[in-house]
């Protein structure tokens, strides 16, 4: 415990004296200003209420995109690795979204849909469904056939099964996409809020981008990911040694 709280610590501090040196070299807080001048303006913004603000519509995007994609992912997955003949057919659609822009699938969303929050929620969760159907469908390829004839021969359920045999042995690619989920998802959604919302940690950084204003660019940027963070190391990392605990012990 104390090395998994120790080293991520050790490595973020020497990654702030990196920025702190790097401040100090370019010598301009146009450019680069330092860690502790923006805790003013930081400050600031959370006194105003804008910061809570606008990291509350980002983080609720995130949830709605995150959900939808693991939800729609996990189906597809588990539906393309559990059955070939319906792999074969849908790979190639598989293979076009993994390759298809990000970029793109957010401009069509709104030119098809409009400026709103449907058309952004959709254009995240398109984005992040190939890339957990593809790490869902690997872990379902990856079944045990062993414990698949033991489920056979006890003649269990479909749920049953589900339950006690093929969700153990997914949990850990459930995780895996989780995490990467989230990694991923926050930062298309900042793109998605950068290009046509009017809330949201992306407008905010479209705003500042407009100023040339770096120093609020970064105090918005280092907000939401001290929240990402946050969820990273409280939530889903523990969550994903526990799942695995099975396949070590």
């Amino acid at each position: 415990m104390p090395e998994r709280i120790g080293v991520p610590a050790i490595s973020l501090l020497g990654l702030l004296a990196l920025w702190i040196g790097a401040a100090a070299l370019t010598a301009d807080p146009q450019i680069l200003p330092q860690p502790f001048a923006l805790i003013g303006p930081f400050w600031r913004e959370m006194l105003s209420g804008e910061l809570p603000y606008h990291l509350g519509h980002t983080l609720l995007r995130v949830v709605w995109a995150f959900g939808l994609a693991m939800t729609l992912g996990l189906a597809l997955g588990l539906v393309m690795g559990r059955f070939p003949r319906i792999d074969r057919w849908l790979d190639p659609w598989l293979v076009v979204f993994l390759n298809l822009p990000a970029l793109v699938l957010i401009v069509l969303c709104y030119l098809w849909i409009g400026l709103n929050e449907t058309a952004a929620i959709a254009a995240v969760t398109l984005n992040k469904v190939p890339q957990v159907t593809t790490m869902i469908r690997e872990g379902a390829r990856a079944f045990s056939r062993d414990l698949d004839a033991m489920s056979a021969v006890y003649r269990m359920s479909w749920t049953a099964r589900l339950r006690h045999v093929l969700m153990p042995q997914l949990a850990p690619f459930i995780a895996a996409a989780a995490r990467s989920g989230v990694a991923v998802i926050w930062k298309i959604v900042l793109v998605v809020e950068f290009l046509g919302r009017s809330s949201g940690v992306g407008f905010q950084i479209h705003l500042y981008f407009q100023l040339f204003d770096v120093g609020m660019v970064l105090v918005y940027a280092l907000s939401f990911i001290a929240v990402m963070l946050a969820v990273e190391w409280l939530l889903l990392q523990p969550w994903e040694r526990r799942v695995r605990r099975w396949r070590t012990a």
